[in-house]
Protein backbone atom coordinates (compact mmCIF):
# COMPACT_ATOMS: atom_id res chain seq x y z
CA UNK A 1 0.00 0.00 0.00
CA UNK A 2 2.93 2.36 0.97
CA UNK A 3 4.04 1.91 -2.57
CA UNK A 4 0.41 2.67 -4.47
CA UNK A 5 0.53 6.02 -2.04
CA UNK A 6 3.95 6.65 -3.37
CA UNK A 7 3.03 6.12 -6.86
CA UNK A 8 -0.05 8.75 -6.37
CA UNK A 9 1.84 10.92 -4.97
CA UNK A 10 4.71 11.17 -7.62
CA UNK A 11 1.72 11.26 -9.93
CA UNK A 12 -0.41 14.14 -8.67
CA UNK A 13 2.90 15.98 -8.11
CA UNK A 14 4.25 15.35 -11.86
CA UNK A 15 0.57 16.46 -13.02
CA UNK A 16 0.78 19.25 -10.69
CA UNK A 17 4.00 20.45 -12.37
CA UNK A 18 3.17 19.85 -16.06
CA UNK A 19 -0.46 22.19 -15.21
CA UNK A 20 1.75 24.86 -13.86
CA UNK A 21 4.07 24.51 -17.21
CA UNK A 22 1.14 25.10 -19.40
CA UNK A 23 -0.65 27.48 -17.15
CA UNK A 24 2.43 29.68 -17.55
CA UNK A 25 1.97 32.10 -20.25
CA UNK A 26 4.89 33.53 -22.20
CA UNK A 27 5.80 36.98 -22.18
CA UNK A 28 3.84 39.65 -24.18
CA UNK A 29 3.60 43.14 -24.38
CA UNK A 30 1.97 45.89 -26.81
CA UNK A 31 2.16 49.55 -28.22
CA UNK A 32 -0.43 52.13 -29.33
CA UNK A 33 1.21 54.09 -32.29
CA UNK A 34 -0.02 57.98 -32.46
CA UNK A 35 1.03 60.47 -35.84
CA UNK A 36 3.53 63.11 -35.44
CA UNK A 37 -0.29 64.73 -34.70
CA UNK A 38 -0.65 62.70 -31.95
CA UNK A 39 -3.67 60.77 -32.89
CA UNK A 40 -3.41 57.32 -32.46
CA UNK A 41 -3.17 55.41 -35.66
CA UNK A 42 -2.66 51.84 -34.95
CA UNK A 43 -0.93 49.06 -32.46
CA UNK A 44 1.28 46.71 -32.02
CA UNK A 45 1.39 43.61 -30.29
CA UNK A 46 4.48 41.47 -29.68
CA UNK A 47 4.38 37.93 -28.35
CA UNK A 48 7.56 35.71 -27.15
CA UNK A 49 7.39 32.71 -29.04
CA UNK A 50 10.51 29.39 -28.76
CA UNK A 51 11.98 31.39 -31.64
CA UNK A 52 12.24 34.96 -30.77
CA UNK A 53 9.73 37.66 -30.55
CA UNK A 54 6.43 38.10 -32.84
CA UNK A 55 5.44 41.31 -33.77
CA UNK A 56 2.21 42.06 -35.07
CA UNK A 57 1.32 45.52 -36.79
CA UNK A 58 -1.40 47.20 -38.15
CA UNK A 59 -1.42 50.84 -38.83
CA UNK A 60 -3.50 52.96 -40.66
CA UNK A 61 -3.53 56.41 -42.27
CA UNK A 62 0.18 55.72 -44.02
CA UNK A 63 1.16 56.38 -47.76
CA UNK A 64 0.71 53.66 -49.74
CA UNK A 65 4.13 51.14 -50.15
CA UNK A 66 6.92 50.24 -47.72
CA UNK A 67 8.13 51.94 -44.46
CA UNK A 68 10.79 51.21 -42.09
CA UNK A 69 9.72 49.92 -38.55
CA UNK A 70 12.50 50.04 -35.76
CA UNK A 71 12.48 49.71 -32.18
CA UNK A 72 14.42 52.46 -31.02
CA UNK A 73 15.92 52.68 -27.71
CA UNK A 74 14.02 54.79 -25.21
CA UNK A 75 10.21 54.99 -23.93
CA UNK A 76 9.23 58.17 -25.05
CA UNK A 77 7.06 59.13 -28.44
CA UNK A 78 6.82 63.18 -27.95
CA UNK A 79 5.14 64.47 -31.05
CA UNK A 80 6.44 67.56 -30.42
CA UNK A 81 10.19 66.48 -31.13
CA UNK A 82 8.78 64.52 -33.90
CA UNK A 83 9.23 61.33 -32.08
CA UNK A 84 13.79 61.80 -31.77
CA UNK A 85 12.56 61.05 -28.09
CA UNK A 86 12.67 57.61 -29.05
CA UNK A 87 16.43 58.02 -29.46
CA UNK A 88 18.28 56.01 -31.98
CA UNK A 89 17.37 52.32 -33.05
CA UNK A 90 18.17 49.93 -30.37
CA UNK A 91 21.48 48.42 -30.11
CA UNK A 92 23.17 46.79 -26.95
CA UNK A 93 26.82 46.91 -28.75
CA UNK A 94 28.28 50.12 -29.71
CA UNK A 95 30.33 48.57 -32.77
CA UNK A 96 27.08 47.58 -34.44
CA UNK A 97 25.86 49.50 -37.51
CA UNK A 98 22.54 49.60 -38.63
CA UNK A 99 21.22 47.85 -41.28
CA UNK A 100 20.87 43.96 -42.34
CA UNK A 101 22.82 45.03 -45.47
CA UNK A 102 25.67 46.82 -43.61
CA UNK A 103 29.00 45.44 -42.57
CA UNK A 104 29.22 44.88 -38.88
CA UNK A 105 24.93 45.16 -38.74
CA UNK A 106 22.55 44.61 -38.25
CA UNK A 107 21.56 46.28 -34.86
CA UNK A 108 19.11 44.35 -32.41
CA UNK A 109 16.32 47.02 -33.20
CA UNK A 110 16.39 46.82 -37.01
CA UNK A 111 13.43 45.31 -38.54
CA UNK A 112 12.18 44.12 -42.14
CA UNK A 113 10.31 47.25 -44.03
CA UNK A 114 6.88 46.49 -44.38
CA UNK A 115 4.09 47.69 -46.67
CA UNK A 116 1.30 49.61 -46.50
CA UNK A 117 -1.90 49.04 -49.25
CA UNK A 118 -3.33 51.01 -51.29
CA UNK A 119 -5.78 51.67 -48.39
CA UNK A 120 -2.81 52.89 -46.58
CA UNK A 121 -3.28 49.93 -43.78
CA UNK A 122 -0.17 48.57 -43.56
CA UNK A 123 -0.83 44.50 -41.52
CA UNK A 124 2.06 42.53 -41.12
CA UNK A 125 4.06 40.54 -38.89
CA UNK A 126 7.67 40.02 -38.47
CA UNK A 127 9.55 37.83 -35.85
CA UNK A 128 12.93 38.46 -34.18
CA UNK A 129 15.66 36.95 -32.08
CA UNK A 130 17.57 40.17 -31.59
CA UNK A 131 15.56 40.76 -28.51
CA UNK A 132 13.42 39.43 -25.77
CA UNK A 133 10.63 40.50 -23.82
CA UNK A 134 11.81 38.99 -20.32
CA UNK A 135 14.74 40.41 -18.46
CA UNK A 136 18.16 39.37 -19.72
CA UNK A 137 21.04 40.64 -22.07
CA UNK A 138 18.51 40.81 -24.99
CA UNK A 139 15.73 42.31 -23.20
CA UNK A 140 14.12 45.71 -24.47
CA UNK A 141 12.99 46.50 -21.07
CA UNK A 142 15.24 48.07 -19.25
CA UNK A 143 14.87 51.17 -17.51
CA UNK A 144 14.37 53.40 -20.03
CA UNK A 145 12.52 50.88 -21.90
CA UNK A 146 12.19 51.41 -25.75
CA UNK A 147 9.55 52.46 -28.58
CA UNK A 148 8.85 51.04 -32.02
CA UNK A 149 8.93 53.47 -34.89
CA UNK A 150 7.93 53.43 -37.80
CA UNK A 151 9.16 55.95 -41.06
CA UNK A 152 7.50 57.43 -44.17
CA UNK A 153 10.00 55.65 -46.25
CA UNK A 154 11.19 52.01 -46.62
CA UNK A 155 14.76 50.98 -44.93
CA UNK A 156 17.58 50.69 -47.70
CA UNK A 157 19.78 48.17 -44.77
CA UNK A 158 22.78 50.30 -45.26
CA UNK A 159 22.54 53.88 -44.87
CA UNK A 160 23.77 55.50 -41.75
CA UNK A 161 22.53 55.38 -39.11
CA UNK A 162 18.80 54.70 -40.19
CA UNK A 163 18.35 53.43 -43.44
CA UNK A 164 17.63 56.33 -45.01
CA UNK A 165 14.20 55.98 -44.22
CA UNK A 166 13.07 59.45 -43.81
CA UNK A 167 11.37 61.10 -40.86
CA UNK A 168 9.30 59.23 -38.28
CA UNK A 169 6.10 59.27 -38.78
CA UNK A 170 4.44 57.03 -36.50
CA UNK A 171 5.62 55.66 -32.63
CA UNK A 172 4.56 53.99 -29.71
CA UNK A 173 5.93 53.23 -26.34
CA UNK A 174 6.22 49.44 -25.75
CA UNK A 175 4.30 47.93 -22.24
CA UNK A 176 4.77 44.63 -21.34
CA UNK A 177 1.30 43.29 -20.36
CA UNK A 178 2.43 39.56 -19.22
CA UNK A 179 5.78 38.71 -18.04
CA UNK A 180 8.80 38.52 -15.26
CA UNK A 181 8.82 41.67 -13.12
CA UNK A 182 10.59 44.97 -13.16
CA UNK A 183 14.42 44.25 -14.50
CA UNK A 184 17.11 45.43 -12.66
CA UNK A 185 18.12 49.20 -12.69
CA UNK A 186 21.33 50.00 -15.23
CA UNK A 187 21.24 50.22 -19.17
CA UNK A 188 23.15 48.06 -21.75
CA UNK A 189 22.08 50.20 -24.60
CA UNK A 190 23.97 52.22 -26.89
CA UNK A 191 22.67 56.21 -27.40
CA UNK A 192 24.19 58.00 -30.35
Amino acid sequence: MKNFTRAIAAFLLAAGFAASAQGAKKAEAVARLIGLDGKEMGNAHFQATSHGVLIEITLQGLKPGGHAVMIHTTASCDPKTKFTSAGPDLSFEPQKLHGFLAKGGPRPGDLPSQFAGADGVLHAATITNAVSLGNGKKSIFDRDGASIIVNAKPDDYISQPDGNAGPRIACGTIIRTIGPGARKAGTRRTHR
